[in-house]
């Protein structure tokens, strides 16, 4: 995607990575206000970028989690070097399966290389997780697409698309394009009219921040709404369809994304709006049938409800906090949408229903 006219992804090798393995990436604790690139050249920094949520969304933590596996083989290719360097990226957040699954992928390539290879052969493979991510997302906007193209049909072609989503699943949540809003920037791209209503998500804000701000780059028209407002939208018709992402799904159907996707999924069951989630195969867990029960929740910072960062009136970032000291705090990350409230799963391969069957009649291999 592009900001200021200039193509980027969320992260990329740097014109000297292949001497020194060097990594840039977007650092999206910057934004909105401000507009920077960090590098990565070890293992430490890429478990940082991971956990400080410098990078964020589940397609881009895999991406960023095979090159931490790259950087780290340049200073240790041994054996106990790779496994560490997977234990401690594993550790770094518990939730997207995307990023036991890179590490899967790292971790079978090189498992049976001699020393000597192990780098280049880990650059090479996450080069390739990126481009694959890309692939999948691009292909994820054209069959999101034509379900917003029916959306318009369905109005008469009166009237823009009206569509809501929540937290970021856009191009800065992967490596390119992004997965909720791919459907979207593709559509985009098509000509069909059509307008964003974009959840602030609290507590990190990341639809405020980051949604609103790739949209505006893009020049997409969305308005920043509570995340509260939903429902309201949805009883007085405006809203037509909902397109969120997901950090992991089961092979159920069930879905687990940012803190507060159940609640418009409930929303929208209640209106009758459609509501699709933009999903990655691999943030797919096949070995998980329970999505309130077995998905790990990831326990945040409480500091993330507490305080807020923004720009004074001056132009200075500043932190303040919002709540009464010694009060306690709960500060739960994500939760999990049952598959019978999700009308249907947006993947690379197609659209199919929440279910087992829905999924395997896209992924037999799987069955």
């Amino acid at each position: 995607m592009r900001i200021d006219g200039r193509a980027y992804r969320t992260i990329w090798q740097t014109e000297d990575g292949a001497e020194d393995g060097a990594v840039a990436i977007i650092d999206q604790t910057r934004l909105p206000h401000d507009f920077a690139v960090a590098r990565l050249t070890t293992l430490e920094d890429a478990a940082h970028a991971i956990r400080a949520m410098l990078v964020r969304g589940a397609p881009l933590i895999g991406a960023t989690a095979a090159w931490g596996v790259a950087l780290a083989m340049r200073a240790d290719p041994s054996d106990s070097g790779l496994e560490r360097a997977c234990a401690t990226l594993l550790a770094t957040r518990p939730t997207a399966v995307n990023l036991r699954w890179a590490l899967d992928r790292l971790r079978a390539r090189l498992a049976g290389l001699p020393e000597s290879e192990r780098a280049a052969a880990a650059a090479g493979e996450a080069a390739a997780v990126a481009d694959e991510d890309v692939a999948i997302n691009r292909a994820i906007g054209g069959h999101g697409a034509a379900l917003i193209r029916a959306a318009f049909e369905r109005k008469g072609g009166g009237g823009p698309v009206n569509i809501l989503t929540h937290c970021n699943a856009g191009w800065l949540a992967t490596v390119d394009w992004g997965t909720a809003l791919a459907p979207v920037y593709v559509a985009v791209e098509e000509g069909i009219p059509l307008h964003v209503w974009v959840d602030e998500t609290r507590p990190r804000n990341q639809g405020a921040s980051l949604t609103a701000w790739e949209l505006n780059r893009h020049g997409v028209p969305h308005t920043i709404i509570a995340d509260n407002v939903g429902g309201h939208l949805m009883q007085h018709g405006k809203v037509d369809l909902c397109i969120v992402g997901t950090d992991r799904t089961t092979a159920t159907g069930d879905v687990c994304n940012k803190i507060g996707t159940y609640l418009k999924a409930l929303a929208a069951h209640d209106n009758g709006v459609p509501f699709y989630v933009g999903l990655p195969s691999p943030t797919i867990d096949w070995g998980m049938s329970d999505g309130v029960r077995e998905i790990p929740i990831e326990e945040r910072d409480g500091r993330e409800v507490t305080d807020l960062t923004g720009r004074t009136a001056d132009g200075r970032i500043e932190t303040v906090r919002l709540t009464p000291d010694g009060s306690p705090v709960a500060n739960f990350g994500f939760d999990v949408t049952p598959a019978r409230l999700v009308t249907g799963l947006i993947t690379e391969r197609g659209v199919c229903p929440a279910s087992r069957a829905g999924l395997l009649g896209l992924f037999p291999e799987r069955g």
